[in-house]
Parts: structure tokens; C-alpha cells; sequence
């Protein structure tokens, strides 16, 4: 019979930005240890948390595990057995380390030979037996972004548990009933007021809300059903899902209220999407601000209201700001009005500090700003930012005249690189780090710099999104488009550039100087350049990267870091398409030979090549193709050049069928090539390479390609290297074949 798993662990309260991961983290290894220990769970295992406390239902596990047979294997027969059958001191060995009868052991046939071996059924032990040791494991799997050692062990052999929060209480019920666990401290730490936590069937309610008795007291529970009810009666909503939905109520209600709406950009989505994991039983109260604060710029509004203070700004129905917040609790205050005016006199002071950094900040120029960039670090082995702008100025004119064909935006974009940075000298980036890029754009702007300047400067970290419709978009870049993507480029390519020279390489989840994501962005920009410049030119990643490495020219290892970054960046330029939803074969099948690095080309490709995948003559030639590449490396690819070369290679062919594919060869490549030279007209260039099939798979049918005579057999050897050339000038359409075909 199936009964129903419940597990809470309640901890000190979890950072916001941890919970949603450690959540699917939670469930997934819980998930995956039951299956490991023969007691899979009939449905998807559900998840719950509050910043307290990580929660996961199954709603059938099995009373045992399932029977387990082990084939343990022993020495070879040729060891173990005499000639009469009797069994050798190894075979009778290995029959007692087993503690059964040599009867019983059986022979095995393996790719090495024979052997003997023991058949062991294992009887499933009663779930509860087992379920200690499966919270135990999943304990040991879950990944914090940072751990702690808080004095505390699992009796599993493997000493100290680590947690990202102490664990405070654990609720580990079974079919209703409690399931014994225990974490117990270390010598060290025991004493009357730190004791041992022991698995029971209570949880607890919000800190300070409660409708009788004490808050916080201990809730005894039976089931999930019991637990949700009993837990919503004293105030803690465990679904994030219900309180997302009721802050977003609340906010849209209040805002109303008070004549307005709430922002509705990026950052305030990613705030409402913070909250829920901050609060266990949100309320909503609003509050102002001295309106002569209108008069900062309204991204220091806004950042100092969303990311330091986790408020919502309004807006008016036209977008303007309004001199008014709302701001989440976690509980229904009994005087709204004394919180709200607490909250506005911390809100207060943090904008006087931002209006001191704004008029302080603007007593400068940005070039004032930039020549203290001296003393702001960028990496021991690259220099300071001063340094790092000193690169950027000549590679974005370069990229803007030679690489864009714009020689009218190089001034633009050389002095935009130039300043890009300055603002990281400046009183406000240093205390809304949130702001640099933004800051020096808006510093720009009132100086009076052409919009094609302080605009590239504003943007010039970004993009950050790997999806095409991520900002920024082409209305926000305006005329600054063509300078915004120099600097842009500039900026990504010599982080990369000078990173790896410096011997710096992202290692896991680890990426101390956003290497990924200036490589993502490197992409992205390339990728999309057309529609977010107008510059239709499929722009090789290398030729950028190669440029940037002049400048470190004389740097020890620089050979090793441009092997090393064109490794990285061909992963990251697979990454980003697969991350757009592009399928993982297509993305390998495109990124071949020259066009390995150029995003834009390769977007263009898997645009076109999901429309010819599932059709029959794609599948045959992508099976065939896979037989023509294996068979076409009996010709090396120098003597292939050779033939090629000195003409008249093909005259030894004969057979009807080799003739045919001769000429459809030399009938469809002036599409394909031009495709390839073009840089556009691949859905015609991928038709007729899908019509290739008949007529290859004709060849195969009634030529032997290894043939007896050397000249027959060279021609048609190169007749299939010709083909394989064309076909990989758009795809490696072998990486496509499923793995059951190949």
C-alpha cells in the first residue's frame, strides 16, 4: 500500500535569492535517492518553502522497497574450476565469502569469458526502515551558494553536515506517522541551550502572529492537507505561488488607492518575483517622499527604492514617477500608518545621500571622473581601469570603421569607449553599484555629449539576456545603435581577451569576473546585429579576439590563451543557442569548419534547418552522409586539394550511378555556395541539399567505392570528398542522425 511522504525542514531564514533553487534542488535529489533506494514515488514530488522553511510531498511512496537481485561476479571458470568439475580454492574462495553452498553458484558469459558468479536476492526493507537514510543522503546533496559549519552531524559515517542555515526543526512524516531522525551537535557545541534536533510531527507558525496562544509556538500536524490548514491559521501562506498572487493584489489595489500604478520594468518584475521568497504572510502598505526628489535622475529613484530597499515605485498612466512607494511586509500591522512613516524617513535619508552623490558628481566632467580611474583596480595582471579604457578607445573606432564599414561613427565610438568607465570613479556607482554604465550615460547626457555618445555609454553592458528581444532593443539605442555595439563589442572582447591572458577561466558555477557573460553578450550582439544596428555583416568572433590580443602582445602564455578562448567561446556560442530553444544537433551540425565562430551565419542556418529536419530526403541524406564522411577519410584531405587542383580528376568515373552524382553535384552547388558567399539564401541552399539523398544513396547501391583499380577508386574517392565539402560549407548534416541509426 502507497502512503503519503512529508518532509519539512525548518531553518533560520534563507536568503531570498537562494530559495527558488534550493527548492527544485529539495525535491529533485529527494526524488532521485527514493529511486536510488527502490522506493520511486508514483507522481512528480511537489515543493514548498518560505524563507523558514523547505517542504516536499510525495503522495505515494511504497511500504517496501522492491526486491533487489545482485549478480555478484567471481574469478574465471578457467580459475575456478578443476578439470572434473571440482571446484579450485579460488571457486570454493569466493562460494564462502558468499556464505553459500558451491551448488549454488551459476556460470556467466562475459566479453572476457567465463565466469563464476552468485545470484543474490536482496528481500526490500519496510520504508520506514529506509527513509532515515534517504533524508540523510538528500541532506548531503542540496548545493549552497554558501555553506556554513554550525556544529552539527548525521549519524551516517560522513561526520559534519554543512547547511547554508542552521536547521532548527525537522518534520518527517510517513503515512501520518513520524519517521525517527535525528541531527545531533558535536561535543563541542552541546550544552543545555544547544540540544540535538529530533524528527516529529510539529511544525511553526509566523514569529509574531498568532490568533491565541503564542506566536511562533509549535503546530501539530497528521498529513499535507492538515499541515497547509493548520499553517494558514497561523499565518504562513507555504505556497509561493498564493503569495506571489496576493502581493501582486495588494500592490495593484494600494497603487490604485493612491492615483497610480506600480513600474512596471524589468526591475520591478524581478522584485516582485524576489518578495514572496522574503515574507511567509505578506501585506502591503504604501507610504511618500519629499517630492523634490523628482529631480534625480529616475533610474537613482528607482534602484535606490527596488534594490536597496525591496519598495515599488509608482508610476502615473503616463510612466512618470510619482513621489510615492509601496513596500511588502511580512505581517498585517495593527498601525499602518507608524510603519509607513518609519519606512519613509529610511527612504528619505538614502535619497538625500543619492542627491549629496548627484550634485557632487557633476562638479566634475566624466574626463575628470575617468583620469581617477587610475586608481580603481580591474585585474592585478591587466592594470587599472584607466588601462582598461586606454584599449577600449582605438579597438571600438577600429570596429566601428573597419569592421562595420560606419568610418562616420568611429569618433562617436572612440569617445564613448573612452568614458565608458569614468563613472566608476564617481560618489554614485560607488554606492549604487547597480547604476555604473547607466550613471555615465546619464553624466554624459548633461554635460551635453551627442545622444550617439552618452547612449552607447548608458547601454554598454549590456545586453545581458541571451534572447533576442532582451534589452537593449533598437527604439532604446536610437542613432547611438552602430556606436553602442562598437564600444559594447569592444568592452566584452577585451575582458575575454585579457582575462585569459591573465590566466583567468570560469570553473564550475564559479565566474568571479563575468567571463560567461561577457562572452553571452559577445554573442548575442553578433547574433542579432542586424536587427539591433542595421549592419547586416556576419562579423567572425576571431577577427574581433584577434585584434584584442594585440594588445597584449608580449604577455607570457598568450599563444595558450587564444587556443584556450577559442575552445570557450565555441562552447558559449553553443550554449546560447540551445538556450534559445535551437535543437543541441542542429547547433553541432552548423557550427563547422570557418563559420564555427560567427553567430550571425549560424543564427541564419538553424532559422531554415528545423524546416528540412523531419522531412524524409533530409533523414536519408543525413544517414548517408554520416557513411560518406567515414568512407571519404580514405582520401587525406591534402591529396584531396592536390586532385582538385590539377583537374581532370573525375575522368576514371564510368558507372551510371557515379555519373549522376557527378552532375547533381555540379547542378546544385552554385545555390549552395551562394548561400554560403551571400551569407543569406540558405532555405533554397538546404532544399537542394536535401534532394542530394536519391542520387547518393543510387551510388552506394551500384558502386563499390574501393574499387580494385587505384584511378577508379581515387575518383570516386574524390567524387565523395567533392560532395562532403559542398554539404559541410552549410552543415555537417551527420550530426543529426539519431543515435539508434547511426
Amino acid at each position: 500500500m502507497d502512503r503519503e511522504l512529508l518532509i519539512e525542514i525548518g531553518t533560520e531564514e534563507l536568503p531570498a535569492r537562494w530559495l527558488p533553487g534550493l527548492t527544485a534542488q529539495f525535491g529533485a535529489r529527494l526524488e532521485a535517492r527514493l529511486s536510488e533506494w527502490r522506493m520511486p514515488s508514483a507522481e512528480p514530488i511537489e515543493t514548498f518553502s518560505t524563507p523558514r522553511r523547505l517542504v516536499a510531498r510525495a503522495v505515494k511512496i511504497p511500504e517496501r522497497q522492491s526486491d533487489f537481485e545482485e549478480l555478484v561476479m567471481g574469478p574465471p571458470v578457467s580459475a575456478a574450476v578443476q578439470g572434473d568439475g571440482q571446484l579450485t580454492g579460488a571457486g570454493l574462495g569466493f562460494a564462502k565469502k558468499q556464505g553459500v553452498e558451491p551448488s549454488a553458484l551459476e556460470r556467466v558469459e562475459t566479453p572476457k569469458g567465463i565466469y563464476l558468479a552468485y545470484r543474490r536476492h536482496l528481500r526490500g526493507k519496510a520504508t520506514v526502515d529506509v527513509l532515515p537514510d534517504v533524508l540523510a543522503a538528500a541532506l548531503r546533496d542540496l548545493q549552497y551558494p554558501k555553506q556554513l559549519r554550525w556544529d552539527a552531524q548525521i549519524e551516517d559515517g560522513r561526520g559534519e553536515l554543512l547547511s547554508g542555515r542552521p536547521i532548527r526543526w525537522v518534520l518527517f512524516l510517513y503515512g501520518g506517522r513520524v519517521v525517527p531522525f535525528d541531527i545531533t551537535r558535536t561535543a563541542s557545541a552541546s550544552s543545555p541551550l544547544v540540544q540535538d534536533i529530533r524528527s516529529g510531527a510539529v511544525t511553526f507558525g509566523h514569529r509574531f502572529l498568532t490568533t491565541s496562544g503564542r506566536a511562533g509556538r509549535a503546530i501539530k500536524v497528521k498529513g499535507f492537507d492538515d499541515y497547509r490548514r493548520r499553517l494558514a491559521e497561523n499565518f504562513v501562506l507555504v505556497e509561493r505561488g498564493e503569495r506571489h498572487d496576493r502581493i501582486a493584489r495588494e500592490l495593484d489595489a494600494e497603487a490604485r488607492r493612491r492615483g497610480g500604478r506600480v513600474e512596471v520594468s524589468p526591475a520591478g518584475q524581478d522584485a516582485l518575483a524576489e518578495v514572496p521568497d522574503l515574507v511567509e504572510y505578506p501585506a502591503v502598505v504604501s507610504g511618500a517622499f519629499p517630492e523634490e526628489f523628482l529631480q534625480l535622475p529616475a533610474e537613482v529613484l528607482t534602484t535606490t527604492m527596488i534594490h536597496h530597499q525591496h519598495f515599488f515605485p509608482l508610476v502615473t498612466d503616463h510612466g512618470t514617477l510619482m513621489p510615492a512607494f509601496l513596500a511588502v511586509l511580512n505581517m498585517e500591522p495593527e498601525k499602518p500608518e507608524t510603519v509607513a512613516r518609519n519606512l519613509e524617513r529610511v527612504l528619505t535619508a538614502r535619497l538625500r545621500d543619492a542627491r549629496f552623490f548627484w550634485d557632487a558628481d557633476r562638479q566634475q566632467t566624466l574626463e575628470q571622473h575617468r583620469a581617477r580611474l587610475a586608481t580603481v583596480a580591474f585585474h592585478t595582471g591587466l592594470g587599472s581601469f584607466r588601462d582598461k579604457a586606454d584599449r577600449l578607445e582605438p579597438l571600438a573606432r577600429w570596429i566601428a570603421t573597419d569592421v562595420f564599414g560606419h568610418p562616420e561613427a568611429a569618433d562617436h565610438a572612440a569617445a564613448a569607449a573612452r568614458l565608458c568607465k569614468a563613472d566608476l570613479a564617481s560618489n554614485m556607482v560607488r554606492e549604487l553599484t547597480e547604476l555604473q554604465g547607466a550613471m555615465g550615460g546619464i553624466y554624459a547626457r548633461q554635460e551635453g555629449l551627442p545622444e550617439a555618445v552618452w547612449k552607447a555609454i548608458y547601454h554598454h553592458y549590456l545586453p545581458t539576456a541571451v534572447e533576442s528581444t532582451g534589452a537593449p532593443s533598437r527604439a532604446d539605442l536610437g542613432d547611438a545603435a552602430i556606436t553602442w555595439a562598437a564600444v559594447a563589442l569592444a568592452d566584452k572582447v577585451d575582458t575575454l581577451t585579457g582575462m585569459f591572458v591573465a590566466g583567468e577561466r570560469p570553473t564550475g558555477s564559479r565566474d568571479p569576473y563575468g567571463i560567461r557573460r561577457a562572452a553571452q553578450g559577445l554573442v548575442r550582439i553578433l547574433a542579432d546585429l542586424p536587427e539591433l544596428t542595421g549592419v547586416h555583416a556576419a562579423i567572425p568572433i576571431d577577427r574581433l579576439t584577434a585584434k584584442a590580443f594585440e594588445a597584449f602582445a608580449g604577455h607570457a602564455g598568450l599563444a595558450d590563451a587564444v587556443a584556450a578562448l577559442a575552445v570557450f567561446l565555441g562552447e558559449r556560442v553553443a550554449s546560447v543557442f540551445e538556450q534559445r530553444g535551437a535543437d543541441v544537433r542542429n547547433v553541432r551540425a552548423v557550427m563547422t569548419g570557418q563559420h564555427a565562430l560567427v553567430p550571425l551565419t549560424i543564427r541564419r542556418r538553424l532559422d531554415v534547418l528545423p524546416e528540412f529536419t523531419d522531412t524524409a530526403e533530409f533523414k536519408q541524406l543525413a544517414v548517408l552522409f554520416k557513411r560518406v564522411r567515414n568512407i571519404a577519410k580514405q582520401l587525406p584531405e591534402d591529396s584531396f586539394r592536390a586532385i582538385e587542383a590539377g583537374g581532370g580528376a573525375l575522368s576514371a568515373l564510368t558507372d551510371p550511378a557515379e555519373l549522376a552524382l557527378r552532375d547533381d553535384i555540379a547542378r546544385r552547388a552554385p545555390a549552395i555556395r551562394h548561400a554560403v558567399d551571400a551569407g543569406d539564401g540558405y532555405r533554397r541552399a538546404f532544399g537542394e541539399a536535401a534532394a542530394f539523398g536519391p542520387a547518393v544513396a543510387k551510388f552506394f547501391d551500384d558502386v563499390m567505392v574501393m574499387a580494385d583499380d587505384p584511378a577508379v577508386r581515387e575518383a570516386r574517392l574524390t567524387l565523395l570528398r567533392r560532395l562532403e565539402a559542398l554539404i559541410l560549407q552549410l552543415a555537417d548534416v551527420s550530426e543529426m542522425v539519431p543515435q539508434s541509426d547511426s
